[in-house]
């Protein structure tokens, strides 16, 4: 009675070693075909940058972008389908989240326009996340066709390790996104610091200047109403 526990929890660990090494094979796949982006880049002024963005039918692009640096914190922004048709148009917006449900199949047109601005360029940082094809993980169609063995604790088993990696893998790429997010944040938080800080130094320094030249002012015109230079006859 006892050989039949032992045989059965080595076949469980024999199962469970394979199910872990195919699965990882296939998520280190899986990362290289993530669609996924961001980008944080230069925008000149009186410029424009277009970024391109393939999507199947059917499927979900979410698009989130920010002014982290620049005058005026603020671009136009268009999203343009595959056919030419323009979906979402903003005007000097300093920041804005759109998606784009369902997708057509092709490359969306992902527009940043500063020509408006003829003296600053601005830093923009946009993320692109996709979901509903590559770059979407989880579900049952990533995992290889094992043959699972007979009985329902391994078959349980193996459903848990399945359910608990794919949610586990949601969640990192989640918390990933939303550092990024953060850190875009901090980022445009810390250019705004810094603009103001200059701001209040130039404007404290002019403002002692001029208190010293109205008080050198002051001192000379009241010198000068006690400057008496007619001669006194005794």
């Amino acid at each position: 009675m006892d050989v039949v526990p032992e045989t059965v929890w080595s076949r469980f660990g024999c199962v469970c070693f394979v199910v872990l090494f195919v699965w990882t094979t296939r998520a280190v796949d899986g990362f290289g075909r993530n669609q996924d982006n961001e980008l944080t880049f230069q925008l000149p002024a009186g410029s424009s940058e277009c970024f391109y963005q393939s999507t199947i039918k059917n499927g979900t692009m979410e698009v989130e972008y920010q002014v982290i640096a620049g005058a005026g914190m603020d671009v136009d922004f268009t999203i343009v389908s595959p056919e030419g048709v323009q979906l979402i148009g903003e005007f000097r917006r300093s920041d804005g989240v759109h998606v784009v449900e369902p997708t057509e199949g092709g490359d969306y047109q992902i527009c940043f326009d500063n020509s408006f601005s003829r003296f600053s360029e601005k830093m923009v940082f946009f993320e692109i996340l996709i979901e509903g094809q590559g770059g979407d993980t989880g579900g049952d169609e990533e995992w290889p066709t094992l043959d699972e063995p007979d009985g329902s604790l391994l078959e349980y088993k193996l459903e848990y390790i399945r359910d608990s990696m794919d949610s586990l893998y949601r969640r990192l790429e989640r918390s990933r996104q939303m550092q990024t997010v953060l850190r875009a944040f901090e980022a445009r938080d810390r250019n705004l610091l810094e603009d103001n800080l200059w701001r209040v130094s130039f404007w404290s320094c002019a403002s002692v200047l001029v208190m010293l030249c109205v008080a050198l002012t002051q001192v000379y015109t009241v010198r000068k109403l006690f400057d008496d230079k007619r001669r006194v006859c005794t």
